[in-house]
């Protein structure tokens, strides 16, 4: 069956190299939007351009899988409901979606940061202390629900469905 793997994790984690052996394993689409935001603009953020490729990146996913291609998402997915919208998403087009998730202890993630930049730094984004603490305070940590397929997040108030908040999260989604 077609699936879509959606990395989730905080930079450091090991989910671009993990990603790089799932599409290798399951001849899968990889798409990373760092691989795409450097050649680019030169940067993580540019002002907003990454939601935009994001949603791009979404988009051609879903076509990937309604096409039979399996798809390895690595995006990191901080939010449950971002989680939540792209499981809907998948499962809508009748795919499989499986979340891997790659925890990653403060320490190691400083070291793989490190050596990262140290090492390949034409491969990756820069990254302050302040990037690093802002990221472990706004990541939402995956339960063993959510994990196994069962915690999907409720619908935010306000919203028809998780399509029409996943083209508002990610512009040109749509």
């Amino acid at each position: 069956m077609t699936t879509l793997f959606l990395m989730v994790g905080l930079p450091g984690a090991g989910k671009t190299t993990r990603a790089r052996q799932l599409a290798t394993e399951y001849g899968a689409l990889r798409l990373t939007p760092d691989d795409w935001m450097i050649p680019l603009f030169g940067e993580a953020e540019a002002d907003g351009k990454r939601d935009v490729l994001e949603g791009r990146m979404l988009w051609l996913a879903l076509e990937a899988v309604r096409l039979g291609t399996s798809v390895v998402l690595d995006y990191g997915c901080w939010s449950q409901a971002e989680r939540s919208a792209i499981r809907w998403l998948v499962e809508a087009e009748g795919s499989c979606f499986r979340m891997v998730y790659l925890p990653v202890d403060d320490a190691t993630q400083r070291t793989r940061i490190a050596h990262r930049w140290a090492t390949t730094p034409e491969e990756t984004l820069p990254m302050t202390e302040r990037d690093i603490l802002h990221g472990r305070a706004h990541f939402e940590e995956p339960d063993a629900a959510e994990l196994e397929g069962h915690g999907a997040a409720a619908l935010p108030p306000g919203w028809a469905g998780w399509r029409e908040w996943a083209a508002d999260r990610w512009p040109s989604f749509a």
